[in-house]
């Protein structure tokens, strides 16, 4: 399960980085942010997809599991 979670950490980390690095860009607008809340929050959005990722593993991991017939 452990290395299907890293495959969706390809996906989701990057995703979820680049939304992080938005917020800022949004509300500051693109001439005046500052650059250590815009590498925070890029931060921040690749932690939060580290659970996330496993969260989706292990639940892809379950569906793929033979149902118990009784």
């Amino acid at each position: 399960m452990w290395k299907l979670a890293i495959i969706f950490y390809i996906i989701i980390g990057p995703t979820l980085a680049g939304f992080g690095a938005l917020v800022p860009l949004t509300i500051y607008g693109v001439n005046d942010f500052n650059a250590l809340f815009l590498i925070g929050s890029a931060a921040a959005g690749a932690l939060l997809a580290a659970p996330a990722s496993y969260l989706v593993a292990r639940r892809v991991t379950h569906l793929m599991q033979p149902a118990a017939w009784s």
